[in-house]
């Protein structure tokens, strides 16, 4: 099984050393570098963007520069989806944004953890787990999603919110470590 694979499966994997997977990584920095120095809204910039997410993009979903992948190809935004400046998608595990998610600026969406002991950490092994966002949600400045967390429909994320644990759909949540404050009524 090869470091990709193991990493697509959530297990230990070596991130810092495997050839296949820092080829990659150095491949989605040139697509982010052309993507945040381009024309915003040029054919360079669209084109980068495209490079990246390894497909077309949704109807709607507007990116703006600068932003920041690991890998870009395992990032998923659906229709609609706005993503504000200074964004990053540390994304060795999955990242799926669903549908009309505004994202504020300097949001960071983390799948990959350490090993605790620093003997295992210092060989470059670590773990992706993948983060799963649902329709509708709106995640204020500088909030931070952490490894294997799934944030459900409708939800409002309060600027620096640290998420660590899931969030039910139609929740509003905030703080470090974030917690759920209320429910939130739909009409």
């Amino acid at each position: 099984m090869t470091e990709k694979d193991k990493m697509l499966k959530g297990e230990w994997y070596d991130a810092n050393f495997d050839e296949e997977l820092v080829e990659v990584r150095r491949k989605a920095e040139t697509y982010c570098y052309d993507f945040n120095m381009a024309r915003p809204g040029s054919d360079v910039q669209n084109n980068a963007l495209r490079e990246l997410l390894g497909a077309e993009i949704p109807e709607g979903v507007t990116v703006l520069a600068p932003v920041y992948f690991d890998y870009g190809n395992y990032t998923k935004l659906g229709k609609g989806t706005f993503v504000n400046h200074g964004c990053y998608f540390m994304d060795g595990g999955t990242v799926t944004i669903g549908e009309n998610v505004f994202i504020g600026p300097f949001c960071g969406f983390y799948t990959a953890t350490h090993p605790m002991n620093y003997t295992d950490r210092n060989k470059g092994l670590e773990k992706a787990l993948p983060i799963t966002v649902g329709d509708n949600c709106w995640f204020g400045a500088n909030v931070s999603v952490m490894p294997g967390v799934t944030i459900g429909s409708g939800c409002v994320i309060a600027a620096g919110s640290v998420v660590t644990e899931d969030v039910p759909d139609n929740s509003m949540a905030a703080g470090v470590p974030a917690v759920v404050k209320k429910e939130i009524q739909q009409k």
